[in-house]
């Protein structure tokens, strides 16, 4: 190689380092300050609730998030649904395919860093053409070699706030695939309990209508014979038809919320077979942490894909403002042609250039892509803020939920237990006729009426639980799998 092509060759080497000396233009970003308040409600924040069923929640706070927290349930099946619905679940698989593709496009970016080298060869055969007849025509084969670079001068840092500004687009992608991951957690297990508390409704309006069968059948007796009038008779049928219309409800409830399940485990609802788990198999967790609101903003991956997309918007005003400044763009090619050996005398060619290209009148263009990057940043923080309260928000919710779902459990267990020992009562005396039709109405529809709302309360109690874990960031961080598995 000759003198001036080594030295073409280390002119354009050293154009990244030339760049480095550069300066970045636009704000260099810096994550906006976590929430000072160590609690999330104004109140005193509870450390338990009221005992229901035998059980408190404790709240430990300033305790970190357990990765499985789902396991804190103690069912096992449960955590095989969980662990089916990470595997095989099309909406994170998405996500995490999406994740990969901006990873890619980020590695792709990169590469500006760099100078472009290109390398071309043609072999041309080509024929002469001469006017004069004396003159022979000649055949000749033109080889031609070259290698051509070129490479931008980041001189003011438009090209690496570009970068940056993709690799906050990463970011923010691996943020919402960790929020559908908590999302896929949450809704598997909210509607596993659902499933449950449905099944057990279901299972005892079955109970309280061979109750009222019986009911019916005895009073059909008694209408038969003349002791009541036949009006009663039609009262407890009417209450039987009630109570049966029930069953439908609660089955097509049941059956939604199975094909919900089968989808969020990635299967056809056809081939769903999992056995159903009861809503007693699910225990409540006593222990319960409790991230301080300056923790939750670092592990909420909704709020982490706000913040990415507002370091997206302040790289954004980096570009904007570097495209206001002159442009360098160094080039250079080194090649041979001819009809014989290649790379020898007179044939080689070689050509080194700078070129400065400066905006100079744009009417005003430029000045307001810089304003509406300014304009957009504002809106991403404004964004952010939003994010950030609505997640303090929900674990206020969260907690005082837990409060009052305690409380309201325990009263509607002894309120079923009441109804349920007066419906017994009142089947025994209707049973010897010492009870009236009347009575036994009264006491099916409070037996109804009780049971069905302590099952409600005690799958909303769970439920609201499965809630504050995913409103505390779901433990997604912890698990090396959750957001890009191996």
């Amino acid at each position: 190689m000759s003198g001036r092509a080594e030295t073409l060759r280390r002119w354009l080497a050293a154009a990244p380092l030339v760049a480095a000396v550069g300066c970045a233009v636009g704000p260099d970003f810096e994550p906006p300050a976590a929430p000072a308040a160590a609690t999330y409600t104004p109140e005193p924040q509870p450390t338990e609730t009221a005992v229901a069923g035998g059980r408190a929640q404790r709240f430990a706070a300033g305790n970190a998030l357990p990765v499985k927290w789902w396991e804190l349930f103690e069912s096992p099946r449960l955590d095989e649904r969980v662990e089916q619905a990470l595997a095989a679940n099309p909406t994170l698989q998405s996500a995490q395919a999406t994740l990969r593709q901006s990873e890619n496009e980020l590695r792709a970016g990169y590469s500006v860093f760099f100078p472009r080298v290109d390398v071309g060869a043609s072999a041309v055969r080509e024929r002469t053409f001469v006017p004069a007849p004396s003159v022979p025509r000649e055949t000749l084969t033109v080889y031609s070699l070259a290698a051509n670079a070129s490479y931008v001068l980041d001189v003011f840092g438009g090209e690496r706030r570009k970068v940056e500004s993709e690799r906050a687009q990463t970011d923010t992608r691996r943020y919402e695939t960790a929020a559908t991951y908590v999302t896929l957690v949450a809704t598997v297990a909210n509607t596993t309990i659902a499933e449950a508390a449905y099944r057990e409704q279901i299972d005892f309006t079955q109970r309280l209508i061979d109750a009222e069968r019986d009911q019916v059948a005895i009073t059909q007796s008694r209408a038969r014979s003349g002791l009541i009038p036949r009006a009663t008779l039609l009262a407890l049928e009417t209450q039987l038809a009630s109570t049966e219309s029930q069953i439908p409800q609660l089955e097509q409830r049941w059956s939604e919320a199975r094909d919900l399940l089968a989808v969020l485990l990635g299967r056809e609802p056809a081939s769903f077979e999992a056995a159903p788990v009861p809503l007693a198999e699910l225990v409540i967790p006593q222990e319960i942490p409790v991230s301080l609101p300056s923790d939750l903003v670092r592990q909420r991956p909704d709020v982490l894909a706000a913040e990415a997309r507002l370091h997206g918007a302040s790289a954004d005003i980096g570009v904007a403002t570097a495209a206001m400044f002159p442009q360098i763009t160094l080039s250079g090619s080194y090649g041979t042609a001819g009809t014989g050996a290649l790379f020898s005398g007179p044939t080689a060619a070689w050509y080194a250039a700078a070129q400065l290209v400066s905006p100079v009148f744009h009417a005003g263009e430029l000045w307001f892509q810089r304003r509406a990057a300014i304009e957009a940043y504002q809106a991403s923080l404004a964004s952010y803020r939003e994010t950030v309260l609505g997640g303090l928000e929900q674990v206020a919710d969260s907690l005082r939920a837990l409060e009052h779902d305690a409380a309201q459990v325990e009263a509607q267990r002894r309120q079923e237990s009441a109804a349920l020992d007066s419906l017994q009562l009142v089947g025994v005396n209707y049973r010897a006729g010492l009870a009236g039709y009347l009575d036994v109405l009264v006491a099916n529809f409070q037996a109804n009426e009780a049971t069905i709302a302590r099952i409600e309360g005690e799958a909303r109690r769970l439920q609201d639980t499965v809630t504050l874990f995913a409103a505390l960031g779901g433990g997604w961080w912890e698990d090396p799998g959750a957001v890009a598995p191996p």
